[in-house]
């Protein structure tokens, strides 16, 4: 079992690539190496494979956040898990049912939202198809603040709201605010309850 992650950048014509590919990049060497792990295509397109399944909606969160604290830019990300049958050392050139569930989220789901996941489980699908649309509501509309304050509380998740403050620069009231217009305890909600269920899967693998 595996996830591979299919995405493209959102305006990325309107923004110089300069601004945005190095944090991408930055975000995608926390993973693996290119082209094994990760690829760049078509200039701002790309496939990523997160091999623990657990993990791939957290990384999700911390990419749009990245992506997010750029003014004017948003990221469309499809999830797929499921098998991998074949291996290259070319993560745009491997196949199996991971890579064809990221390749149907990205050519249909994302045409109604942002983010999707697309598993081999339907009741897991039917469950997110909701919780996801219900997220985005809040995630599409992060100001860069709101972006920023996700990215660094994710980046740092044993620190208190103190210390993001602090690296921040901002006053705690500040950072409390920015919190709460974030939505970031209740998104950490839902990435918790993906944790536990892929978890369970796995466990009857």
């Amino acid at each position: 079992m595996t996830s591979v992650i299919t995405g493209d950048i959102i305006n990325s014509r309107g923004v110089s690539a300069e601004t945005w590919l190095p944090v991408m990049k930055e975000s995608f060497n926390t993973i693996g190496k290119t082209p094994k792990t990760w690829e760049l295509f078509r200039g701002d397109s790309f496939q990523i494979e997160i091999e623990n399944i657990a993990e791939a909606l957290l990384f999700t969160f911390k990419l749009k956040s990245t992506i997010k604290k750029i003014k004017d830019l948003d990221i469309r990300l499809a999830i797929g898990i499921g098998n991998k049958n074949f291996d290259t050392e070319k993560i745009t050139e491997a196949n199996g049912e991971a890579f064809i569930n990221s390749g149907y989220a990205f050519d249909y789901l994302l045409k109604k939202q942002n983010l999707a996941l697309k598993t081999p489980w339907e009741d897991i699908n039917d469950e997110f198809e909701v919780s996801i649309s219900l997220s985005l509501l809040i995630m599409d509309n992060w100001t860069t603040n709101s972006a920023a304050f996700v990215n660094m509380s994710l980046q740092n998740p044993e620190s208190t709201q103190k210390i993001i403050a602090k690296k921040l620069a901002i006053s705690e009231s500040s950072a409390s605010e920015r919190r709460k217009r974030s939505g970031f305890d209740e998104i950490m909600k839902l990435e918790k309850r993906y944790r536990k269920l892929m978890n369970q899967k796995l466990t009857k693998i």
